[in-house]
């Protein structure tokens, strides 16, 4: 029965690194392999000779001499725990998607936009970079990357150029997402899974990620197509909400608010992310019963603006398939652990695989374990990769390998256009061809990834 489990699942992996292929939106194999692969654990509860105690990271002695009463009890109490911290994640990202939309239904990202005034290419690259690099780390890196993609097209009229640096702003919104508990979904999962914590992770990785940022926007500020200025057309200013500017710095700053409010009262996140979601929207409220013009006075949300309040529209708009699509592959990822697949798998790693480099414990994963992890996740989805490492490794809180597990995944992902969902969505939005890409960004990319992980080798020394 294992082995039909880990078909399923093998399926499903592939129907989601093929969606664009196959046509078929990817939280759909996600949901389907989840059901799939706890049916059979039901089905199937008898013939298995162990069971993993994610509670105490270990297998179960004795799993096999246990009732069938007993055996069910405890496959419910482990789908619950899981479902538990998969939830923890996917509310906390349903607050921050929210505060973003309530800051975009007030223009709030127009700000941004008049933050850049001169036509030079060099000047807009280094603009668009450090700007994803920034935004990133606050709103999470496809957020960040669907902002800047929407002014970058308001800015540069020519695709051909358009595109160049829509790669540039997906390898440094990547390289943001990795430094912040908040900045990307695999971060967010170590952060709430009591892995890595705040002031850590910004040690160990913000050096590694300014230069993963930085290498390619210096190499490409020498390529010919960043030569010259720009041809931008002038468009005529249009009246926006007078509290833009409000809304952008109360939403970004209850987004910062929320590892503060961890580290004091030491309560999950996602109570924070909620507090600041009230907060936010109880300004929005108040805002939106003023009269106040929108950016266009046609645009077609104004009925909806005219009918509903600003919190009801945000909700309306965020990305509720990622929401499902992660809640399939976490809980996916979790019927693999339950039944001890992953700890074997960590097991047979840390005996097979040769130790180079600096060991990040001894007897311990290498870092080319953790490197070729960084690979993976440009090729097949790095949220699920990260979901196997928790259920594969038992390192304590704050480690060396966890902070380097968030830097692979986090920024390897860059390396191929659908290695990340900041890839993903600029693909959708610029019509972007992968083996474009290929030829184009993901050697810089690669030059990035690794000259951040030769810094990660020293700043993990510092701690």
């Amino acid at each position: 029965m294992e082995a039909v489990i880990i078909l399923v699942f093998a399926l499903g992996y592939l129907a989601i690194t093929l969606e664009h292929s196959i046509k078929i939106d990817k939280l759909i194999p996600a949901l389907v392999m989840m059901a799939i692969c706890w049916a059979l654990i039901a089905l199937g509860l008898e013939t298995f000779p162990q069971w993993f105690d994610s509670g105490k990271h270990a297998l179960l002695e004795d799993f096999g001499g246990f009732g069938h009463e007993e055996k069910m009890h405890l496959m419910e109490e482990t789908l619950l725990h899981h479902l538990g911290k998969t939830a923890e994640i996917l509310v906390f990202l349903l607050g921050a998607m929210t505060i973003v939309e309530i800051i975009d239904y007030f223009d709030g990202f127009a700000t941004i936009k008049g933050f850049i005034k001169t036509k030079k290419k060099t000047k807009i690259l280094w603009i668009f970079s450090v700007l994803a690099f920034i935004l990133s780390a606050i709103i999470d890196n496809l957020t960040a990357t669907i902002v800047l993609i929407s002014i970058l097209q308001k800015i540069v009229k020519d695709r051909d150029i358009r595109i160049w640096y829509a790669g540039l702003i997906i390898i440094a919104a990547n390289a943001g997402g990795a430094w912040s508990p908040i900045g990307d979904v695999t971060t967010t999962m170590l952060w709430i899974g009591n892995k890595v914590s705040t002031g850590h992770l910004i040690g160990y990785l913000f050096l590694p990620s300014l230069l993963c940022m930085v290498v390619p926007s210096l190499i490409a500020s020498f390529l010919p197509v960043f030569k010259g200025n720009l041809d931008i057309v002038e468009e005529s200013e249009k009246t926006k909400s007078r509290f833009s500017g409000t809304m952008l710095y109360l939403g970004l700053g209850a987004i910062i608010f929320v590892p503060i409010f961890k580290v004091i009262t030491h309560l999950p996140p996602y109570v924070g992310m909620m507090l600041s979601l009230g907060v936010v929207a109880t300004f929005a409220e108040i805002y939106s019963s003023s009269k106040f013009a929108l950016s266009s006075p046609d645009r077609e949300e104004s009925d909806a603006h005219a009918h509903h309040s600003p919190v009801h529209t945000a909700l309306s708009k965020i990305e509720t398939p990622s929401i499902l699509f992660f809640l399939g592959i976490l809980m996916a990822v979790a019927a693999l652990e339950s039944l001890g697949i992953l700890f074997g798998f960590a097991d047979s790693l840390r005996e097979t695989m040769p130790q180079l480099g600096t060991e990040l414990h001894e007897g311990g994963v290498s870092d080319l374990v953790v490197l070729l992890l960084g690979v993976g996740s440009a090729v097949i989805d790095n949220v699920p990769l990260v979901a196997a490492s928790l259920g594969m490794f038992s390192e304590p809180m704050d480690h060396e390998l966890w902070h380097f597990i968030a830097y692979s995944a986090g920024t390897g992902g860059s390396m191929l256009i659908i290695g990340s969902a900041a890839g993903v969505v600029a693909m959708g939005m610029e019509k972007i061809d992968f083996f474009w890409y290929l030829r184009k960004i993901s050697w810089l990319a690669l030059a990035g990834f690794l000259v951040g992980a030769v810094a990660f080798m020293f700043t993990r020394t510092l701690f």
